[in-house]
């Protein structure tokens, strides 16, 4: 009993003993570890290039720069066409792809040529046949002659019959006239050996001008012909290709507003794409007729600028611009978007972007808003690249990085 009683105390435990020390090192390793990540998020966040902004460029005032008339439309291309081949056949081998430059002659796609390589070989064969058979009437025809050309001094002489002499020169004679139609079937057997050799070259497909395939309709092992089949197993084309050289803009304007459109009248031209991007343009010709549902009328504009972010089939929207007086001065200043200009401390400023990614602030004088552009009269020079919508923060020399959505 004592000795269980001295067992069982043992394992009592003693609340009055002051408790152990706790472990504080991986708390602390954590929390180092922590720092360091923060550190080097923010030397990399410091890396980047700062704040981030949108930018535009200061375009040059001109005098026809009043916009009397906005219109929208669509790109379109004058110079367009979906490739088909000259004959039915099926497809042996694509080879465009969508996006791809092609050049005037290029072979875009080639069909099966086994029927066409048969009929050429058949011509072949005829073309042989026929100049055998001119050698031989080659052949009968000078042994005729020959003939002919003994017997006439002895029909002459009466030492033969006449009759036999008039036979020989006929023979003869006939003999000739079978040269010539021997010769004329060569000539007809060549010429069907030229249109099998063309039609040996209508199984290739090649690109009838320059330009960039937007479209790949045709697979290997897929009929095609130049005629519309009924169903959905025969296509009618392989491929569609656009001039990008021969974009324009068609745009509808209301027959109220026609008459403030002239040919050759300055536009400008904003993608819906790039808002912040301006086009120069002209007006190439107003289309004699009018739209009897919507009341319109469709001009075709020209753009000044060749760009490979002008597509067809982008909308666009166009400003038709008031055009200059003979002697007319152009107005002084810059054109910006309104959102560059911007107001602190009771003067108008706007922050203009180094080729060091810095901006310097510049005092400007603003002129007259315009839709959304202002002129700016003092302060900015045509070409320089100024931020848009100027966030609080940014101060003369700040360091800052383009927005993803920055200027085209």
């Amino acid at each position: 009993m004592t000795d269980s009683a001295e067992l069982l105390k043992s394992l009592k435990i003693d609340r009055t003993a002051p408790p152990p020390p706790r472990k504080r090192w991986p708390w602390l390793a954590a929390a180092a570890v922590l720092l360091a990540v923060i550190a080097v998020g923010g030397f990399f966040l410091r890396g980047q290039g700062g704040i981030e902004v949108r930018t535009a460029p200061a375009v040059a005032t001109s005098s026809g720069s009043a916009a009397v008339l906005d219109a929208t439309g669509y790109v379109v291309a004058r110079r367009m066409a979906t490739v088909s081949s000259k004959i039915t056949g099926k497809v042996r081998e694509v080879m465009i792809e969508e996006g791809q430059q092609v050049q005037a002659g290029d072979i875009m796609a080639t069909l099966d040529p086994i029927d066409a390589n048969a009929e050429r070989s058949l011509a072949r064969a005829q073309l042989a046949a026929a100049r055998s058979q001119i050698d031989a009437a080659q052949a009968q025809s000078r042994e005729a002659a020959a003939n002919a050309a003994r017997l006439q001094p002895l029909a002459r002489q009466q030492l033969v019959p006449a009759a036999q002499y008039d036979q020989a020169v006929a023979e003869r004679d006939a003999l000739r006239s079978q040269l010539q139609t021997a010769q004329r079937n060569a000539q007809v057997a060549a010429d069907r050996l030229a249109i099998a050799d063309n039609g040996v070259d209508n199984t290739v497909v090649r690109a009838p001008f320059t330009g960039v395939v937007i479209a790949k309709a045709a697979q290997p092992g897929e009929i095609i012909s130049p005629l519309s089949a009924g169903g959905g197993f025969t296509r009618t084309g392989i491929g569609t290709i656009v001039d990008m050289d021969s974009l324009e803009v068609e745009v509808d304007v209301g027959e109220a507003y026609i008459g403030r459109v002239t040919p050759k009248m300055p536009v400008e031209a904003v993608l819906n794409a790039y808002p912040d991007w301006r086009i120069p343009g002209s007006v190439i010709a107003i289309i004699p007729t009018a739209d009897r549902g919507k009341a319109t009328v469709k001009v075709r504009v020209a753009l000044d600028e060749k760009d490979p972010r002008i597509v067809p089939d982008m909308g666009v929207r166009v400003s038709f611009m008031e055009q200059a007086k003979s002697g007319e001065q152009a107005p002084p200043g810059v054109r910006v978007p309104a959102a560059a200009v911007i107001t602190r401390d009771g003067k108008d400023i706007a922050f203009v972007l180094g080729s060091d990614d810095t901006v310097a602030q510049r005092a400007v004088e603003a002129g007259i808003t315009t839709g959304s552009d202002r002129q700016v009269l003092s302060g900015l020079k045509a070409g320089e690249t100024v931020v848009l919508d100027p966030p609080t923060e940014l101060k003369d020399g700040a360091k800052v990085r383009l927005a993803k959505d920055g200027s085209p």
